[in-house]
C-alpha cells in the first residue's frame, strides 16, 4: 500500500470530493477515470493531457504501471514518476483502477465493488484515504508524559 502521509491523503480525499460534486467521471478514459481523476489532483495535468499521454503507449493504467520506466521520459511515465513521488506505489494503480486493494474492500467488508460506478469509487477513496490517515496517525510518535520536557 501506499506510503501514508498527509499530502497523500489529502489528495484522495480531494479527489473523491471532486467526484462527489459531479466532476466529469468516464473509466474508459484514461484522464477521467478512478486514477485519472487522482492524477489530475497529485500533478494538476489536465484530463485531456493525460488521455493524450496514455495513447502514446498501449492499454489502461494496469498496463502503463506494468510498463513503467522511470527513464523513459515518455508522458505517461513522467507523470506516474510524479504520483509515485506523492507516496503511491505501482500496485496502488492497478487497485485503484479496479478498486481491488485487499485492506480497503477488508475495510469495506465487502468482496468485490463495480470499478466503473462513480459511487463505489469514492467509497473505496474515503476509505482508502482513511485507512492511510490511520497509518499516519500510528506514525506519529508523542512524547512520553512520564518524561519531562526540558526547555
Amino acid at each position: 500500500m501506499a506510503r501514508a502521509n498527509l499530502r497523500l491523503v489529502l489528495a484522495i480525499k480531494n479527489t473523491a470530493k471532486r467526484l462527489t460534486h459531479h466532476a466529469p467521471y468516464q473509466w474508459g478514459h484514461m484522464g477521467s477515470c478512478n486514477c485519472g481523476h487522482l492524477a489530475q489532483e497529485i500533478t494538476r495535468v489536465s484530463k485531456a493531457d493525460i488521455h493524450n499521454y496514455a495513447l502514446h503507449s498501449e492499454g489502461s493504467w494496469t498496463d502503463q504501471s506494468r510498463a513503467y520506466c522511470p527513464t523513459s521520459g515518455f508522458p505517461m511515465d513522467l507523470l506516474i514518476s510524479s504520483m509515485l513521488d506523492v507516496g503511491l506505489a505501482l500496485d496502488d494503480l492497478e487497485y485503484l483502477e479496479k478498486l481491488s486493494d485487499p485492506k480497503v474492500l477488508k475495510r469495506l467488508g465487502k468482496v468485490s465493488l463495480r470499478f466503473n460506478n462513480r459511487e463505489d469509487v469514492i467509497l473505496y477513496m474515503h476509505t482508502w484515504a482513511d485507512l492511510l490517515e490511520e497509518d499516519l496517525l500510528k506514525s506519529i510518535s508523542l512524547p512520553d508524559p512520564a518524561v519531562p520536557i526540558i526547555t
